[in-house]
C-alpha cells in the first residue's frame, strides 16, 4: 500500500510503500528525484526516463520525493549523473557521514520523518534553489513549447538544455513529455475519456497519447490504470 503526505520541505512529498502481495507496481517518470530508505539502506533514486520496477523480494520503502530540479542542490550531484539509476548515498557522500545517518534513521520512531528531517537540514545548509527552474517546470507543465519558454525566461535554448540536464537529468523536451504524461495519467485516473484526456493533456490525438504512454510507462494506458499505476 502506498501513502504520502506533504512535506515540511516546500514542494516535497513524504511517502511509504508497503508490499501488499499484489506484485510490485512500476515507478513511472515524474521529473522528480527521491531519497530512499529500506532495510537499513539509504539510496538516491535518480530521474527516470522509463518505468522502474522494484526487484524481489518485496520490501517496505520509505522516502522523500523532491520537487523537480531541487534535489541536485541538496545532494550535491548533477541529476544527469543519476539518470535511470538507484545509487547508494554512500557512493555520493563520505561513508562515515552516511553511517551516522543510517544509524540515526534506524533508531528513529519513523524513518520517513527522519528522512524529512535530513532533507530539511540539507536545505537549510544549501543555496536557495534557482527560481528559474520552478518557473520552467510551471511553464512546461502548462504545455508551453520549449522555445517559447526559453524566450519567456530570457535564456537561450542551448543554455536551457545544459541547465536542464544538470537540474532534471535530461533536456527540456524530455521534461515536457514526462510532465505531459503525468497530466494525462491524472485525467485518465479521474475517469476522463481517453480522447478528451489526449486533448486536454496536450497530445495531438488519442493514438499519440497511446504511443507516449507505452514508450514512457512501458504499458498500454488501459493496463496501467487497471494495475493501479
Amino acid at each position: 500500500m502506498y501513502t504520502e503526505r506533504a512535506s515540511r520541505l516546500t514542494g516535497a512529498v513524504v511517502w511509504t510503500n508497503t508490499p501488499t502481495g499484489a506484485g510490485a507496481r512500476p515507478v513511472l517518470p515524474d521529473g522528480c528525484m527521491d531519497l530512499l530508505w529500506s532495510e537499513g539502506r539509504l539510496l538516491v533514486a535518480g530521474p527516470d526516463t522509463g518505468p522502474w520496477v522494484p526487484g524481489a523480494p518485496a520490501r517496505t520503502w520509505e522516502g522523500i520525493r523532491f520537487f523537480p530540479g531541487t534535489a541536485p542542490a541538496l545532494l550535491g550531484v548533477p541529476a544527469d549523473e543519476l539518470r535511470d539509476r538507484r545509487v547508494e548515498l554512500a557512493d555520493l557522500w563520505p561513508a562515515a557521514r552516511v553511517r551516522r545517518l543510517r544509524d540515526a534513521i534506524a533508531a528513529a520512531p519513523c524513518a520517513a520523518t527522519a528522512l524529512e528531517d535530513l532533507a530539511l537540514d540539507r536545505a537549510a545548509r544549501s543555496a536557495t534553489p534557482d527560481p528559474m527552474l520552478h518557473q520552467l517546470v510551471q511553464r512546461l507543465d502548462e504545455g508551453r513549447p520549449v522555445a517559447t519558454t526559453a524566450d519567456e525566461l530570457g535564456i537561450g535554448v542551448r543554455q536551457l538544455h545544459r541547465r536542464c540536464r544538470s537540474a532534471f537529468g535530461y533536456g527540456p523536451k524530455m521534461l515536457a513529455r514526462i510532465l505531459r504524461l503525468q497530466r494525462a495519467l491524472a485525467l485518465a485516473r479521474s475517469g476522463t475519456p481517453y480522447a478528451e484526456t489526449a486533448n486536454r493533456a496536450g497530445y495531438a490525438d488519442q493514438p499519440h497519447l497511446a504511443r507516449e504512454v507505452l514508450q514512457l510507462a512501458g504499458q498500454p494506458l488501459g493496463e496501467l490504470l487497471a494495475g493501479g499505476g
